[in-house]
């Protein structure tokens, strides 16, 4: 599987990578300890100023099987030694060097080597100190507090064609990337969004997974304590089998109204599943299952709820619009969701045997994102309530 495809993958699987940062000019990464249990997900090599990577590269070759993917500083990083080469355009500053003068000098080097080349949007966000890359690239990051700056610029490098969006504080930041710059970026695009610098803790690292981002990147406090690696992989690890990375009080809020729509379905003998879709902060569909009242085994609540919006808009594209489901939506639904466009899917509990993701999360459009765990406790009581009292 090419790298592209490997974190493309987790991306729409919702699944969180985390990505080990080795600077080829520092020996301390020989005392971590790689390999088995206690390994990344992907594995950076790179810095703003060294020569190359060979050496290092083949050295942890024979540690993990990993990716191992350049984050070059320069040319002289470039190497055939790894997988893929994060092709970056520095679009938070101005110097056209690095927006597009080291790219062109590295564009016949890449080709040659045959590396898979990784399109990127690099942003960088003061961390509160001046970086190694401020100073080569005589640029200066965008203040953390201007939010709506960091948007548009990782906006734009969706728009742009950047297959990936890397927020970087910098390396030994004092301060990470606040986890609201990362909500407010995650809900914009849709491309992977990479976060790292200053994260020096399995709290900032949750904090950044927990606002939404792929991939989190830890290099400088791993090369000053090398020991803490197996923390930060385990962390991952749990913080995946968590939900809801993206959820809000606005989702709760909205959820809370699918299940009144489901107790309705609970109270008319219909299995209690409940939708409400929303756009621009205004509910414009609602349902709840049908099936017995109707007789007609298509009648779900998510396509009651499609119809409802689709009148309500009087458009057949719910492009803008967020679906708040109590169950996870069945492979029927999620067809129909997709054919809508719905640009977001919240749900509450899991479907175990015929939930969407089990089976294809590509029936819904590939914009899409999917938030999984609101109110779940609610959501799967109601269900297991219902089916009790069938039994009796």
């Amino acid at each position: 599987m090419e790298v592209k495809e490997y974190i493309e993958s987790a991306h729409k699987e919702h699944r969180r990578l985390f990505a080990l940062l080795i600077d080829p000019e520092k020996e301390s990464w020989r005392e971590l300890e790689l390999g088995g249990d206690c390994c990344p997900d992907l594995i950076l090599v790179g810095g703003s100023t060294g020569e190359g990577s060979d050496a290092l590269i083949r050295a942890l070759r024979g540690k993990v099987s990993v990716p191992v993917v350049l984050f070059p500083g320069s040319l002289s990083q470039l190497s055939a030694e790894a997988d893929a080469v994060l092709f970056l355009s520095l679009l938070s500053g101005r110097n056209p060097e690095w927006l597009v003068g080291e790219q062109v000098r590295a564009s016949k080097q890449v080709k040659q080597l045959g590396l898979e080349s990784l399109s990127m949007g690099y942003i960088l966000v003061d961390g509160g100190k001046e970086t190694a890359t401020m100073r080569v690239t005589e640029t200066a990051p965008i203040p953390a507090s201007d939010a709506d700056t960091i948007v548009s610029t990782a906006l734009a490098a969706e728009l742009m064609g950047k297959e990936l969006v890397y927020l970087e504080a910098g390396s030994g930041a004092e301060k990470p990337v606040p986890a609201e710059v990362i909500r407010a970026v995650r809900e914009a695009i849709s491309v992977p969004l990479i976060v790292g610098g200053g994260i020096r803790s399995r709290r900032e690292m949750d904090a950044a997974y927990n606002a939404g981002a792929d991939i989190v990147v830890i290099g400088n406090h791993l090369e000053t304590h090398p020991s803490e690696l197996g923390e930060f992989v385990t962390g991952k690890a749990k913080e995946q089998e968590k939900t809801s990375p993206s959820a809000s009080a606005d989702d709760e809020r909205y959820m809370r109204l699918a299940l009144s729509e489901a107790r309705k379905a609970y109270e008319a003998g219909e299995v209690p599943v409940g939708c409400v879709i929303v756009c621009q902060n205004q509910v414009v569909g609602r349902g709840h299952n049908l099936t017995e009242m109707l007789q007609d085994v298509t009648a779900h609540a998510e396509i009651q709820a499609i119809t409802a919006a689709a009148q309500t808009l009087g458009a057949k594209y719910l492009n803008e619009c967020t679906l708040y489901v109590t169950v996870e939506p069945c492979i029927m639904c999620a067809g129909a969701i997709g054919w809508a466009q719905v640009s977001r899917v919240v749900y509450g509990c899991e479907d175990i045997k015929r939930g969407f993701e089990k089976y294809t999360i590509r029936a819904l459009h590939p914009k899409c994102k999917v938030t999984s765990g609101v109110l779940e406790p609610e959501c799967r009581q109601l269900m297991q309530q219902f089916f009790q009292s069938k039994r009796i």
